[in-house]
């Protein structure tokens, strides 16, 4: 076992000899922002929902088109001389939809609604990005401490050993005793090299997540030292939880989005209507035609119509339409009903798991100073004599769990809190972009 500690100490010093470099929680949030490949390719896309906005845009304009040509013909007859020649013709002319049942108008309303949609997406991708690398960030600090509280403790049962030796040759405590916390450092050596392989593997996880080198030695700062990082919750109050939750509905993208889908349902309704309604067209043309270029525009013809078409009958593909259109608008209304339930338990259980968070840690941080001076009473009882190792290293496993616990409290409490936040849609990724 001393062997595989020697081992591992070395790896840990031979990393350590390169040099360090700082990740803080807010570089951690920007590289991780800027490395996301789904970010990237959402934005990408943005570029085609904004070029449709512009053609349901051009849809509401007439369209506009102009035409050149010449051509040449010859005409022969045994009666006559053969007569030939060119002409040269040159025209523009324009359509315009004036009325088609609305269904322009709501086709633009839906694509610019798409727009507002897909910056909403990506607004909720930033957010998930952002709460997850800040929960993984504070996994790693909480891992890092767990690994701390393992070295603490592998120290003091090597200095335990070494008073126990002692006090063995002095003929105060019996052999068993030597063996016995000869065990527990093993034991110690154990949890700390388990300590150490799941912060290692954690760490690279990150770091792959980041898209950074898992190989390069990173520093983490903690954020979990911060002394304004704790805010007193009062107990649970439901209007506390109905002003979040309403909170929620007014800010989470992914709600935002739903609200539009249901909106678009409703513009498509509109869409699929307009097949049972007359529609209302214009043309307007200008012509010239000429033997020559030069006398082109001597010749000019000019027209102006309106067209009105009116549906009859076709084949009930218009009545089908407006079914599916229907029952997509119902579909959409049971999903928005759907996630303000699913909404409002996620709020209920965050706030109710942050505010049990709260409790924990006040408990357990009574806990270490309970389970220090428990320890420190026992060292010096058997130092005297009046009690047993057993109990003594009873004490300190006491002591290392409380610590233990009182780590994890912490870290979860403020995990919790950053997940109050994006539960309700608060959390502010703009400031990591700048």
């Amino acid at each position: 076992m001393k062997q595989i500690v020697i081992i591992f100490i070395f790896l840990i010093s031979s990393v350590s000899l390169f040099p360090q470099r700082q990740l803080s929680l807010d570089e951690a949030v920007k590289i991780a922002l800027k490395n996301n490949i789904q970010i990237q390719k959402i934005n990408n896309g943005l570029v085609s929902v904004e070029s449709n906005v512009k053609a349901a845009l051009g849809e509401l304009l007439p369209s506009v088109n102009g035409n050149v040509g010449w051509n040449w013909s010859r005409t022969e007859n045994k009666n006559f001389p053969a007569v030939d020649g060119g002409r040269f013709n040159a025209g523009v002319n324009s359509n315009w939809v004036l009325y088609d049942g609305l269904a322009n108008y709501s086709n633009l309303r839906s694509k610019y609604n798409d727009y507002e949609s897909a910056l909403l997406d990506i607004k909720k991708i930033k957010q998930d990005i952002v709460f997850q690398t800040i929960s993984s960030y504070y996994d790693l600090i909480y891992l890092r401490k767990l690994m701390k509280v393992r070295e603490d403790d592998l120290a003091w049962n090597k200095k335990n050993l070494e008073i126990i030796t002692e006090r063995n040759k002095l003929g105060s405590v019996t052999l068993a005793d030597v063996y016995q916390q000869q065990v527990k450092v093993g034991t110690a050596e154990l949890e700390l090299l388990r300590a150490s392989n799941n912060f290692e593997n954690s760490k690279s996880a990150f770091l792959y997540y980041l898209g950074l080198d898992v190989l390069e030695n990173y520093e983490l700062s903690d954020p979990t030292e911060s002394g304004d990082s704790i805010v007193v919750i009062e107990e649970f109050n439901v209007e506390s939880l109905r002003s979040m939750i309403e909170a929620a509905f007014n800010k989470r993208p992914d709600y935002l989005s739903a609200k539009i889908g249901l909106l678009n349902a409703e513009e498509q309704m509109t869409i699929n209507k307009a097949g049972h309604l007359p529609v209302l067209s214009n043309s307007i043309s200008f012509g010239t035609s000429s033997n020559e270029v030069g006398s082109l525009f001597n010749d000019r013809q000019y027209s102006f119509g309106l067209t009105l078409s009116i549906p009859i009958f076709s084949g009930w593909s218009v009545e089908n339409r407006i079914q599916i259109a229907e029952v997509n608008k119902r579909n959409k209304e049971l999903e928005l009903r759907d996630l303000e339930k699913v909404i409002t338990k996620e709020m209920q259980k965050t706030y109710l798991d942050m505010v049990t968070a709260q409790k924990g840690l006040e408990v357990s941080r009574k806990n270490v100073f309970a389970s220090t001076e428990n320890r420190r009473i026992e060292e010096e009882k058997y130092s005297l004599g009046s009690t047993t190792l057993l109990n003594v290293l009873i004490a300190n496993s006491e002591y290392t769990n409380a610590v233990s616990s009182y780590i994890s409290a912490r870290v979860s409490y403020l995990k919790y809190k950053e997940e109050l936040d994006y539960r309700i849609g608060s959390i502010n990724f703009e400031k990591y972009e700048n």
